[in-house]
């Protein structure tokens, strides 16, 4: 049985040299191309389990050459960035690139991302698209088998991913489902909450320290990173980062490095990325909140998850397979118009909601038997709630008339001429008038005006609000 074999797609002499040697070593078949256009005639006449292109190319980008690959084949192919080229790495990705490696080239990164290559091609990493083996995603609606299809596809990719959709969901679901059909599904999962996390620790959580770093590191201890290596790290609730981490992990996510805290020098990590968020990350972007460049590097790929109400029927399957992970098989069922009780139901929470209803109505049945009056729906909500914005924007941010007073505003006949200075001024003289009546208290403003603390914090930051010195 002959090797794999792989393309190189470079037009630096030495460096195809050194990536030919590299290649040999691991036991691999190798052609080398010096143009797009020969890369093409190669790619056409021979089966490759990778391609591994430079993105330019003296007739033309290998951004074309990713383009035509992956959508002609099932071929991973990866792309060489020129050092300090994240945008174009993004880009690749984007157009269908399994993964990337950066100049100059670090050889163990580069046998990493073979490797993993290697396993799609051979049909032990990821199931083919649309696979619905096993699958945690439970449902026959139209809906979930084109997430399903998203899926299988997504797994055959190194590029990071933003799941969106409501709470409950199942984001967390969705992101094992791509780790598990993935060539990384015999290493770590790693799922995250970063909004249960206290700012102080976040550092340490992530990328470990050294022992005596800090008082209380009695001994060195690794971060997630470091235990999701070779596999797939969830970033949940991402949107709850404050800035400060959201730098630390940009640095780590394009690098592809970590420093514990007291180490002096970094190691490398090989996770994937996948982040999810109930929030809407654009807006936050927006509003200063989230950091632009790091919203770019997690959001490569977009998978948004379906709510429950645009699947209704898909509740009589979920109903049964939450009924037997509850009561086993046989152990309960639905009384007469119980189905019909719960497809004519909005529900707001999604499939956790439903899990909800059918652990409570099981506790008030009899023998097994639920019946309609056991769900205790609440009543149909006409307008479910959206996936929720962000932290509240300047002006949904001013509490109700008897909490804090607003300010009277220009009338419509004397329109603001700066509207951005205008709308500043009007959050600082809402935040300041808080900030008095609760005697400059923050945990007592940032309840008064429905925001968290390090919401308050930052537009305080912002907005260059001193609390009075004692």
């Amino acid at each position: 049985m002959s090797s794999p074999r792989i393309l190189v797609v470079d037009d630096e002499a030495d460096l195809r040299e050194l990536l030919e040697i590299t290649l040999l070593k691991m036991g691999l078949d190798v052609d080398c191309a010096a143009t797009l256009r020969e890369a093409r005639r190669l790619v056409e006449d021979n089966d490759y389990a990778l391609v591994l292109t430079d993105m330019r190319l003296p007739d033309g980008l290998g951004l074309e050459l990713v383009r035509e690959v992956s959508s002609a084949s099932k071929t991973p192919i990866a792309v060489i960035t020129a050092f300090g080229s994240a945008e174009n790495a993004v880009i690749a990705l984007k157009a269908g690139a399994f993964d990337y490696v950066s100049k100059p080239v670090v050889l163990d990164e580069l046998r990493v991302m073979v490797r993993s290559a290697l396993k799609l091609s051979d049909g032990s990493g990821a199931a083919g698209a649309g696979a619905d083996t096993g699958s945690r995603l439970i449902g026959n609606s139209q809906a979930m088998q084109s997430l399903r299809a998203q899926i299988g596809r997504l797994a055959r990719s190194m590029a990071p991913i933003a799941i969106t959709g409501e709470s409950g969901a199942g984001k967390e679901l969705a992101a094992r489902e791509i780790h598990a059909q993935s060539s990384r599904a015999s290493k770590p999962f790693v799922a995250v909450n970063c909004g249960a996390i206290p700012e102080n620790l976040m550092e340490s959580e992530f990328f470990g320290h050294r022992k005596g770093a800090f008082t209380g590191a009695g001994e060195e201890r690794d971060g997630f990173f470091q235990a999701a290596n070779g596999g797939t790290l969830m970033l949940d609730e991402v949107a709850d980062l404050p800035l400060a981490m959201q730098v630390k992990l940009l640095r780590a996510i394009q690098e592809r490095r970590v420093r514990k805290i007291g180490a002096t020098a970094e190691e490398p990590v090989d996770v994937r990325i996948i982040s999810a968020t109930h929030k809407d990350l654009a807006r936050c972007v927006e509003l200063g909140v989230f950091r632009q460049d790091l919203f770019y590097r997690l959001n490569v790929i977009e998978l948004a998850l379906p709510p429950l109400r645009e699947r209704l029927d898909d509740v009589p399957v979920l109903a049964s397979a939450i009924l037997a992970r509850l009561a086993g098989a046989g152990g309960a069922w639905l009384g007469p118009g119980v189905l019909d009780a719960l497809r004519a139901y909005s529900f707001p929470g999604n499939v956790r909601e439903l899990e909800n209803v059918l652990e409570r109505a099981l506790a008030f049945a009899d023998d097994g038997a639920i019946q309609v009056e056991d769900l205790s729906l609440k009543a149909a909500r006409a307008d479910p709630p959206p996936v929720a914005a962000v932290p509240p924007a300047p002006p949904p941010m001013a509490p109700a008339a008897s909490a804090v007073a607003e300010p009277a505003g220009p009338g419509p006949a004397s329109l603001p001429s700066n509207l951005p200075a205008y709308l500043e001024q009007v959050e600082r003289d809402i935040i300041g008038r808080a900030l008095q009546q609760t005697q400059f208290n923050r945990t007592k403003t940032a309840g008064l005006l429905g925001i968290s603390v390090r919401q308050l914090r930052y537009q305080m930051q912002k907005l260059d609000i001193q609390a009075p010195e004692n």
